[in-house]
């Protein structure tokens, strides 16, 4: 079996950087990372990662208008999304729900649980 690639998507560089060494030394995955939407949207359509992390609120465009982009593109709408959130509150959950995405993980997150979270709601097991 392939590597799994996950494409992370948040404006925040060292949260990024913690997500990046959690799934590439627990999970055994490759990553990507896209500081802001539009870059983002790109890596997905271009790169066609197994899975993306995507930050709910970046300045450029929020994760739920990007989703809403990743959904209607061909490209990338069967690439499975988990929500990054500090925005845990039931109305929130619910409305992700309703969305379509993968997952949720509510920031801040445990770094050394952060893999296992992502294989539990992926249905992938870490390679490592």
């Amino acid at each position: 079996m392939s590597e799994k690639r996950i494409l992370v998507i948040d404006d925040e560089k060292n949260l990024c950087s913690v997500i990046q060494a959690c799934l590439e030394h627990l999970g055994g995955w490759t990553v990507l990372i896209a500081p802001e939407a539009r870059e983002g949207l790109h890596l997905a359509e271009t790169q066609v990662p197994d899975a993306i992390l995507l930050d709910v609120m970046m300045p450029d465009m929020d994760g739920v208008a990007l989703f809403s982009l990743l959904q209607n593109n061909a490209a990338t709408r069967g690439i499975p999304v988990i929500f990054l959130t500090a925005k845990v509150q039931a109305m929130d959950l619910n409305e992700f729900a309703d969305l379509g995405v993968a997952g949720v993980i509510a920031k801040p997150f445990d770094p050394l649980g952060l893999a296992q979270q992502v294989a539990d709601i992926l249905g992938w097991e870490p390679s490592l």
